[in-house]
């Protein structure tokens, strides 16, 4: 099954400054302006390759901060601890993964599994900068089982002492612990023999990383056999899934009364007099109760809660989908009012032609009432547990379906690959932070 090793990682060494400045989240949750701000932070934030100027650019700067010992290749193989500590809602999460490599496999072998569907364009981008780089910049996020905790206590007792490195950005506490012991490292590997990994994020990074590896095999290069992850415990009480918002827009023909008539037909609809900012809390509470409903918000005073009155529509709706797929409440959401009632299709979807997508939900409210869009829906995250089921049952959830918080932050370490010619082969110091 999985095949998980350590990597000889490229880190920022101190001439770089402080970590808090050389960070940065990933390339695809940017809202405007984030890349100029962490560009400013410093001449060596990760942003500088993560969304470079040029592809090329990226590799030379690889190259430069390289000669200059802002970054410098371990001398030995290592896996790492990663925790964040950050907060929800008002409530303290901690969640620790393992970042290493993993070896890739075609999603047919099942040993990855995939629940979110990839933009073309998107993984061209990716594409060309590994080219560039020959280096994965940003880890994967992936999911796997440990229902013995083997490996949570394993890993609770290697990071049991200080963090080689601490740091704050974004009102995210990250930490890292370096592992660099043979024994503790093999039994990190074993662990995952007989395991499957779910990717919770990146899935454009893995299809890339797949792209590249048989790219360099056409190419007769070096094979690029893995790829950076993060390895999280998908029964970790620090996950944390938020929802993604609906935001619809420029639809010629919109006409809410109209809109809500139809609902009625399916849900039962409650105009609520409560000031939206409870929408979050009416919702959480719907949630745990494991309902499927949904918020509708177009400016105003009040709002409406729509609550599913037949919990069989779907499998009548969908019969050729699994249970797991026709159980989403974004599932619904999207065939029987986006598709079903607004005739947003899967290629308008696509193309975001009516349909843009926000997990800030202030955002959300502030588009509905500037008129930006014409209505919001408010959804409940996904559980872990329907992810995982719907990647089981070999099927995608609808795009902008899960919203894992926090994302892996880029930076903590690079990944050079086997197939470039970037780096040094003579081992380099390990650098003691």
């Amino acid at each position: 099954m999985a095949e998980i090793a350590p990597l000889r990682a490229l880190r920022y060494t101190s001439k770089a400054g402080s970590l808090e400045d050389l960070i940065c989240p990933p390339y695809d949750v940017l809202a405007p302006g984030d890349r100029e701000a962490y560009l400013s932070r410093s001449p060596y934030n990760s942003m500088h390759l993560e969304v470079p100027d040029t592809y090329p650019h990226a590799a030379e700067l690889l190259r430069d901060w390289m000669k200059q010992g802002i970054l410098k290749q371990d001398s030995a193989p290592a896996m790492f601890l990663y925790e964040e500590e950050f907060q929800v809602r008002g409530e303290t999460l901690r969640n620790k993964l393992l970042l290493c490599r993993m070896k890739l496999s075609d999603f047919s072998e099942k040993i990855v599994l995939p629940h979110e569907n990839t933009l073309d364009e998107a993984k061209l981008d990716r594409f060309r900068l590994m080219q560039a780089t020959g280096c994965n910049i940003s880890p994967i996020y992936g999911l796997y089982a440990d229902p013995e905790r083997e490996t949570r206590e394993r890993i609770e007792r290697l990071s049991s002492d200080t963090p080689r490195s601490t740091c704050t950005v974004d009102g995210v506490t990250h930490r890292l612990w370096v592992i660099n012991d043979r024994l503790a490292i093999g039994a990190l590997c074993e662990d995952f023999r007989n395991r499957k990994i779910y990717i919770a994020d990146g899935h454009h990074r893995y299809e890339t990383a797949l792209r590249y590896r048989n790219w360099c095999r056409e190419q007769g290069l070096p094979e690029a056999e893995y790829v950076l992850i993060g390895l999280a415990d998908l029964n970790h009480s620090g996950l944390a899934v938020l929802p993604i918002h609906r935001l619809v827009h420029g639809l010629n023909s919109f006409d809410e009364k109209e809109l809500l008539k139809r609902c009625a037909t399916v849900f039962q609809v409650y105009e609520m007099d409560t000031p939206p900012e409870y929408i979050e809390t009416n919702m959480d509470a719907l949630h745990r109760q494991g309902k499927k409903a949904f918020a509708y918000y177009s400016g105003g005073k009040t709002w409406h809660l729509l609550l599913l009155k037949d919990e069989t529509l779907m499998d009548r709706l969908c019969p050729k989908e699994s249970p797991a797929t026709r159980n989403l409440n974004i599932s619904l959401l999207h065939k029987v009012i986006l598709e079903g009632m607004l005739g947003i299709d899967a290629e308008k979807l696509a193309k975001q032609t009516h349909l843009t997508y926000t997990h800030d939900f202030s955002e959300a409210l502030a588009s509905a009432r500037s008129g930006a869009c014409q209505c919001a829906f408010f959804v409940n995250p996904a559980r872990i547990k329907e992810i995982c089921e719907v990647a089981d049952a070999g099927e995608k959830m609808p795009q902008k379906s899960t919203w894992f918080y926090p994302k892996l932050f880029t930076g903590l370490a690079f990944h050079p690959l086997e197939s470039t010619t970037l780096f040094s082969q003579e081992p380099l110091s390990h650098y003691e932070s």
